[in-house]
């Protein structure tokens, strides 16, 4: 069994969706969801870590594990590693930075990708991937798509349509043949992330890279360092977080259904 520490990075000022952690779904704001997820994976300990009295608040009301960090973090791994020497982790401590924007996300997942860093030892840093099946899913920015190595070692993140099929996609719009969608290329990042606490320290000291800035993915720093991330196959299928109020709204919807 894997010892793990499960951090839930919960800003307030979301650019897309202001204060989204605080949403309430099914009776309870969406960042009791992730913790409750969280505790169910087996991590030894999980903690949320805020910028903002009301979800600290919502914490302590849920029995939860909390933090104050700064609210000039650029990205939810730079508040997992103010949060990481706040607690005092040791540098080999293993930590699972679960989005607080995943009130779906399968416990069995945050357990893989902790289990995946100690099988993966040239990894510096483990994620999940899962096949993508359509055209919308892979040409929308809103999905992250990733290409691996034949060891499913990361090559590059992106919000563009990777790998890219040169001879079926349409270069002047957003369609492609059904055909053409291979489930062995095409894949969809999971952002859930592991890594050791030493790691952190070492990602926080080298700040952003262009290419992060650019696409606006924290992962690709790791890359642009020389360092490995290893994306594996999720075992279990995942349900997107909630990234925008119309993401929200198909939420809900999905839930009602489930009634």
């Amino acid at each position: 069994m894997v010892n793990f520490t499960v951090i839930i990075p919960a800003r307030y000022a979301s650019s897309r969706f202001p204060g989204k952690c605080m949403v309430m779904i099914q009776g309870k704001p969406m960042v009791e969801h992730v913790y409750e997820r969280a505790i169910e994976s087996g991590a030894e300990r999980v903690i949320i870590a805020t910028d903002h009295d009301d979800i600290m608040q919502v914490a302590k009301q849920c029995g939860a594990e909390a933090c104050f960090t700064s609210s000039l973090h650029e990205s939810g791994t730079d508040r997992i590693a103010e949060a990481a020497q706040q607690l005092n982790l040791t540098d080999n401590d293993i930590i699972v930075n679960v989005q607080g924007d995943k009130p779906l996300i399968p416990p069995s997942l945050i357990r893989q990708v902790a289990t995946a860093l100690t099988e993966q030892t040239a990894a510096a840093m483990t994620t999940l991937v899962m096949p993508i099946t359509s055209a919308q899913e892979l040409f929308t920015t809103d999905a992250v798509k990733v290409v691996r190595d034949q060891n499913n070692f990361a090559l590059y993140f992106s919000r563009a349509p990777i790998a890219w099929q040169r001879d079926d996609f349409s270069i002047t719009s957003n369609s492609c043949a059904a055909k053409a969608i291979s489930p062995d290329f095409h894949l969809h990042h999971i952002g859930i992330y592991g890594y050791r606490a030493e790691f952190l320290q070492q990602y926080v000291a080298w700040g952003a890279c262009e290419l992060e800035l650019i696409e606006k993915l924290e992962q690709l720093r790791v890359l642009w360092h020389g360092y490995k991330i290893y994306a594996g196959n999720a075992l279990e299928a995942d349900l997107p977080g909630v990234d925008t109020p119309e993401d929200l709204e198909r939420l809900l919807v999905y839930l009602k259904k489930k009634e």
